[in-house]
């Protein structure tokens, strides 16, 4: 081999390998632009709808519902400003890191990030889901435990307990099935739990709720007699 062919093979081997880099550079350097620029939008557009949430003064309202105290006990704080905005500011973050990877040619990447864009909305749902779920569970135990104690029965507030917390089971049987986690594992735990709701409800009016109802006949013979 002559040194001229040498000096080709040599020369064809860093066209070989830096041809591919000099393609690819640019492509890099738009990528991580396009994912800079869609960084800072997501950090922006997160903290005004943040501030949007907070000047609506939900978190008020829904502490007003009852929503607060259940969050403490769970050591959480109430700030669906804060919560709403870092939702918002990763859905933006992924779809231009999405538009990065497709600009690079990542195209399995790429479609990994519209499966996470796509399942954001069943996130969304599924925390309104939770949350439809806790307000109703809050307004059925009161209103449960005032119609007892209008009827001057006991056990209220274990009445009304039950009642929040069958709703709020439902509520999160509900959210995870909206989330597709162990659909079928789900949908069993949904029937065995009606099912055992209603044996429950049937043996605590078979057993315990006798006095109640004698109590409600009582009453009934009483306001009877009377006219």
């Amino acid at each position: 081999m002559t040194t001229e062919t040498w000096g080709e093979a040599i020369s064809n081997s860093f066209k070989h390998v830096w041809v591919p880099v000099v393609n690819f550079l640019p492509k890099l350097i738009g990528a991580v632009i396009v994912f800079l620029i869609g960084w800072i939008i997501a950090i922006f557009i997160g903290k005004l709808v943040a501030q949007i949430i907070r000047a609506l003064r939900v978190d008020q309202v829904l502490a007003k519902l009852g929503l607060e105290r259940p969050l403490q006990r769970a050591g959480l704080t109430l700030d669906s400003g804060k919560f709403v905005g870092e939702l918002v500011k990763w859905f933006f973050i992924i779809v231009f890191l999405m538009a990065a990877t497709d600009i690079i040619g990542l195209t399995q990447v790429t479609d990994f990030l519209k499966q996470i864009v796509f399942y954001i909305p069943r996130v969304i749902v599924a925390v309104l889901i939770l949350l439809i779920a806790v307000l109703i569970a809050v307004f059925l135990q009161k209103l449960v435990k005032a119609s007892v104690e209008a009827a001057k029965l006991k056990s209220a507030d274990f009445l009304g307990a039950v009642t929040k917390w069958a709703v709020i089971i439902f509520g999160i049987l509900a959210a995870l099935l909206e989330l597709k986690i162990a659909p079928y594992l789900i949908q069993t735990l949904v029937t065995g739990f009606v099912a055992a709701l209603a044996i429950a409800v049937g043996i605590s009016f078979g057993l315990g709720g006798k006095d109640a109802a004698k109590e409600v006949i009582e009453k009934m013979r009483e306001e009877i007699s009377e006219k």
